[in-house]
């Protein structure tokens, strides 16, 4: 039976970890958060007190953590790394830039295990449900061995290349389009309510117009909505698209409206608003017009 060793049970990670407990894999987790390991222990997977202590002898080490910075961290100085049986696969799925994934995979080799680089898209909806999209590149060999635990994670799992990277790259252009179509709604919206023109109304048509988006649909009428659900936080974007733009530096991409989108989302947290749900900044789009926002109640159903 694989044993995985899983780091980062937060929102998504605990519900992934869930899910490989439910396909009876055997999982030792690790997270800073007594809630959550709680939480796996409940669902039949084993607390670890240490990220060395979940990796040992294990076959697979999933990483969910927050960026690059903490996946090396766990690898290198809280020892995962070392302790991961020998050719074991570091699942790192955390959206990083693509030259921090290159960077791991060459420390990962040199200790004699391997790397995929697999980020995921699908937020916290999709790890519960399993539905992740999952964008894996890396050795064939490997990605066939992480496939069947990419199976219980995602229904939409893609080997996008040979080369560690190359998944960070796929998953970077991905949130690239959603930050700028976020703040491309935001922005339509605001110049509708300059003039008056009902939001509520606005969304119904546009919702079914050739000007529609999947994050239209989504996070337009969260836009309504005074404190809508956190799904996804503005500062998630403020780091993403900060990835996106550095990988655009570093391969001399010119990324105008991922760079515009970046200010905007910038400015919502630098409001104090990094913590709300990310269809929150029209609110900076309302202040930069001079629009008073009409929010409609949070349990008002939107068409």
């Amino acid at each position: 039976m694989t044993h995985v060793a899983f780091v980062g049970l937060g929102s998504m990670g605990l519900p992934m970890a869930i899910n490989l407990l439910a396909k009876e894999f055997t999982v030792t987790g690790y997270d800073l958060s007594m809630r959550a390991l709680d939480a796996l222990e409940s669902a039949g997977g084993k607390r670890a007190g240490t990220a060395a202590e979940a990796a040992s002898g294990a076959d697979i080490l999933i990483l969910m953590v927050v960026n690059a910075a903490q996946a090396e961290a766990v690898l290198y100085e809280g020892g995962a790394l070392e302790a991961l049986r020998p050719d074991g696969i570091v699942a790192l799925m955390a959206t990083c830039p693509p030259a921090a994934v290159e960077a791991i995979e060459e420390r990962v080799r040199k200790a004699g295990r391997r790397l995929i680089d697999a980020p995921v898209s699908g937020g916290v909806a999709g790890a519960k449900a399993g539905t992740l999209t999952i964008m894996a590149a890396g050795i064939r060999d490997t990605f066939d061995t992480m496939k069947p635990v990419f199976d219980v994670l995602g229904d939409k799992v893609f080997h996008v290349g040979e080369r560690p990277g190359q998944g960070a790259i796929v998953k970077t252009v991905n949130q690239l389009l959603c930050g700028v179509h976020i703040a491309v709604v935001a922005e339509a919206f605001a110049l509708a309510a300059k003039v008056g023109v009902d939001l509520k109304i606005l969304l119904e048509i546009m919702s079914g117009s050739s000007a529609s988006s999947w994050m239209l649909k989504d996070r337009g009428p969260r836009m309504l909505e005074a404190e809508p659900e956190v799904t996804s936080a503005v500062d998630i974007f403020v780091k993403d698209l900060g990835i996106v733009l550095d990988a655009g530096r570093d391969m001399k991409a010119a990324l105008p409206l991922a760079a515009a989108a970046h200010q905007m989302f910038l400015a919502t947290s630098g409001r104090g608003d990094g913590a709300a749900d990310d269809s929150q900044v029209i609110r900076s789009y309302f202040v930069l017009n001079g629009v008073a926002p009409r929010p409609e109640p949070a349990n008002q159903k939107v068409a």
